[in-house]
Order: C-alpha cells, then sequence, then structure tokens
C-alpha cells in the first residue's frame, strides 16, 4: 500500500476567502450613516429634554457597535489575509464577526422585552408627536442602509461549471448588519402602528405589545444567523450539495475503487476543501487523476486524496 497527498488548487488562488471590498465599504457606509443619526438624536434629546429622542439615539448605538464589529470583522479578515498562521484563510474571522452579531442581536430582543414588560405593568406617558418623528426618520435611515447593504451584497453568488447544481452563498458578516438594520427598520413599523393607534383610539398598551411581537421576530432572525454561522464554524458540512457532488465524481472513478473516508469544510465564501482517501484496486489511479476529476466543481479549490492501492480488492 501506498499513500499520495494532492494540495491542489490551494496554492495557486488566494483571493477567496479573504472579505469582499464591496461588502466592506457598503457595511462601512452604514456605519457612518448610524454614528451621524446616533449623534444628532443624542444632541437634539439632549438639547430639547425629549426623552423619547434620547433613547432612540441609544439605542441607534447598539446598532452602530454591532455594525462596527462587521466592519472590523472584514478589516481583519484583509489584514491577515496573507499571514501564514492561517492554514485556510482568514475568512472565518468574517463569519466570526456574524456569530457575535447574531449574540447583539439576542441582547437586544431580550431588552426590548424588558421594556415591554415594564410599560405594560407601569404604563407611561407618550409624547406621541416627538415619538412619531423619531420612528419615522429611524425608519428612513433604516431603509435606506438596507439599500446600501442590499446592493452591496448582490453579486454574491457562485456556481460550480460543468454540473447542474448551483449553490447560493451569503455573505454571513454582511448578512448580520443586514439583519440589524431590517430589525430596527422593523421595530420603527411596528412603533409608528402602535404610535397610531395610541394617540387615535388612546389604546396606550399597542406601543408595549408591538415591541413584544418585535422582539419575537429578532430572536427568530437572530437564532438563524445563529445556525448558519454556527454551521461554519463548526465545518458541519457534510449535508451539503457539494458532498454528494464529491461522491457522484468519486463514482466515475476506474471500477473497484472505493470510497472510504471523506470529509469536506468550507474555507471561504462558497468555496471548500476536502480530503478524499480511496482504496482500489486499479494501478492507474494517482491523486492528479482524482484531482482532474473534481476539477469539473471550481467550488472545490483545496484536494488531499488519499491512495491505498490492493490488487484484492473486489472489482
Amino acid at each position: 500500500m501506498n499513500a499520495h497527498h494532492d494540495l491542489s488548487r490551494w496554492e495557486q488562488s488566494h483571493d477567496y476567502g479573504t472579505g469582499n471590498a464591496r461588502a466592506e465599504a457598503g457595511t462601512r457606509w452604514v456605519l457612518w450613516i448610524t454614528l451621524v443619526t446616533m449623534i444628532v438624536e443624542i444632541t437634539a434629546g439632549w438639547w430639547f429634554n425629549s426623552m423619547a429622542v434620547l433613547a432612540d439615539g441609544w439605542h441607534m448605538s447598539s446598532h452602530a457597535l454591532a455594525i462596527g464589529l462587521s466592519v472590523f470583522a472584514y478589516g481583519a479578515a484583509r489584514k491577515y489575509a496573507d499571514d501564514p498562521r492561517f492554514a485556510f484563510g482568514t475568512w472565518k474571522i468574517e463569519v466570526l464577526g456574524g456569530y457575535t452579531s447574531a449574540l447583539f442581536l439576542l441582547a437586544v430582543a431580550g431588552l426590548m422585552v424588558l421594556g415591554a414588560f415594564d410599560r405594560l405593568l407601569e404604563p407611561q406617558p407618550i409624547r406621541y408627536g416627538e415619538a412619531m418623528a423619531v420612528a419615522i426618520l429611524g425608519l428612513l435611515v433604516n431603509l435606506g442602509c438596507a439599500a446600501i447593504l442590499h446592493r452591496a451584497g448582490g453579486h454574491d453568488h457562485h456556481h460550480g461549471h460543468g454540473h447542474d447544481h448551483s449553490h447560493h452563498h451569503e455573505d454571513l458578516n454582511l448578512k448580520a448588519a443586514y439583519i440589524h438594520v431590517i430589525t430596527d427598520a422593523l421595530t420603527s413599523i411596528l412603533a409608528i402602528a402602535a404610535l397610531a393607534g395610541g394617540w387615535i383610539y388612546g389604546w396606550d398598551w399597542l406601543d408595549p405589545a408591538c415591541a413584544l411581537v418585535g422582539a419575537v421576530l429578532v430572536a427568530l432572525w437572530a437564532k438563524n444567523l445563529l445556525r448558519d454561522t454556527g454551521r461554519v464554524l463548526l465545518d458541519r458540512e457534510m449535508d451539503h450539495p457539494v458532498v454528494e457532488e464529491i461522491r457522484e465524481v468519486i463514482a466515475t472513478l476506474p471500477a473497484g475503487t472505493h470510497l472510504t473516508d471523506l470529509h469536506v469544510w468550507r474555507v471561504g465564501n462558497g468555496t471548500y476543501a476536502c480530503a478524499v482517501s480511496l482504496l482500489t484496486h486499479s494501478s492507474a489511479l494517482t491523486p492528479l487523476t482524482v484531482r482532474q476529476a473534481l476539477a469539473i466543481h471550481e467550488e472545490i479549490v483545496h484536494v488531499t486524496v488519499e491512495i491505498h492501492h490492493c490488487d484484492e480488492c473486489p472489482t
């Protein structure tokens, strides 16, 4: 028996998994817009002695912190892209940023629940005019930021050539920033509806009730983001369609070749590495043959092949 290892296209390409320049630029713009809006609201709230405006300004600060984390993750991934200590590149720094942002979202949802129950138990007088103006301002800002992030991520697709399957891959760091903006827009919409009901019909309970609904939706989005980012960080990829594609390629190799071990994990945004162990009676089968067969799937960028030759293998 003998074993061979093939490093495939990893040495030939280093530009995936190092961050998305367009997404980073869009996220940076959103951060500046959020920071400016936050400062304006806090200053206006202090100057006009409005607790509603002041509270929304401080609420904006939590989103600025989370979006700033996304910008930091992009910058760190780019800065250390050529650091040899990162065996498979720095893309997972971005995923880690998305995971941490999801934890921030859960914290925001928890604070929303606490605030809503506090208002239900001890109703406070609401200055509807100011609160409505703040909610509308927040909605407009967040819709603008959402449009910027949507354009920044509009090209985030990868397709494997030579096969009917195509897969959509999300920039999870950008998705985290986008969810923060969308959840803030959602809370603004709910707040506008609740304030309108309270202003017109005197339904003071509608404001905390809508806050509870918003908190549930934010928590659900946070849970989904934690699932998606955690899956990548823990290398839980063996149910991905690319795994079945690799098995289909292995099935086309010379008769009497058996797949004895397979590991697949993501190393970039839509790019994968795999380790393949084969048992074969074909003396013509080499790691180069396997690599060339798998080359039809461009998303597989790093292949390690181990071949055990055995003349007595079943055909």
